[in-house]
């Protein structure tokens, strides 16, 4: 690949909130953008952000977790946008509950989208990276990864997510790719808003009662994750590889 080629990114659950953020701010670092939803149509505001500014970006539908849509929209990313080589495994789902009442059914979904949808996404694009001497993978963990009361099946996904970044690191480095986690503390989403309304407290109360814990006094915004991927997906971050880095506003005890 030419220094100047314009490289290929795609990032998942990139209709709103982190992935959105992390999709724009990547096509402002010149990246052409894959912007992938399991709603399509979720997706338009996404990629227009980065069309009306100048950038390269589509749109594409697809369940991470069902290898023959992924295998689908990656065939369809490189024939439109050009092979990628990076990927943001951003999709996620929440399905709160204590373990006593949660089901199989909630603790399978999280699995599935979380962690089979990013070995699934990761498989699928791995060889077009090998084959360019380079790749950037970040996997969306959490601070939930540490434990947190009502999210056995959410917070053990996102603790695997750091796993399996750290055996991507290995297994994949010699060819030109590195592999690092991201895990976000209290972040402004739709995702934190609904876990304010499982425990019955207003969205805004919520936040305020959060920023007294953090050490900066506030809660963070997805533009706070976006700035740190985008470090995590530049040319000049090669040398780091297996990491994962809480952006929480201050160390978690």
């Amino acid at each position: 690949m030419s220094s100047t080629e314009q490289r290929v990114a795609v990032v998942t659950g990139a209709a709103r909130g982190i992935g959105a953020a992390t999709a724009v701010r990547l096509a402002a670092e010149g990246r052409a953008v894959a912007v992938i939803d399991l709603d399509e149509a979720a997706c338009k505001d996404t990629v227009e952000a980065i069309t009306s500014a100048g950038g390269r970006a589509i749109a594409v539908g697809c369940d991470v977790a069902d290898e023959a849509q992924v295998e689908a929209a990656i065939a369809r990313i490189a024939d439109e946008l050009g092979a990628p080589t990076i990927l943001v495994n951003n999709a996620g789902v929440l399905r709160d509950n204590l373990l006593f009442k949660m089901s199989a059914l909630d603790w399978d979904t999280v699995m599935n989208v979380h962690l089979r949808g990013a070995f699934l996404m990761t498989k699928a694009i791995q060889k077009h990276m090998v084959d360019a001497g380079f790749g950037r993978v970040v996997n969306l963990s959490s601070s939930s990864a540490l434990g947190n009361r009502g999210q056995a099946n959410y917070s053990a996904a996102k603790a695997g997510l750091q796993g399996f970044t750290k055996t991507l690191a290995k297994e994949l480095g010699k060819f030109g790719i590195t592999a690092n986690a991201v895990a976000p503390g209290f972040i402004v989403t739709e995702m934190t808003k609904s876990t304010a309304e499982r425990v019955g407290m207003g969205f805004e109360d919520f936040q305020n009662a959060a920023a007294t814990m953090i050490p900066v006094q506030r809660v963070g915004n997805p533009d706070d994750i976006a700035n740190t991927i985008a470090f995590f997906t530049g040319e000049a971050a090669g040398f780091v590889s297996g990491q994962v880095l809480y952006v929480a506003g201050g160390p978690l005890d």
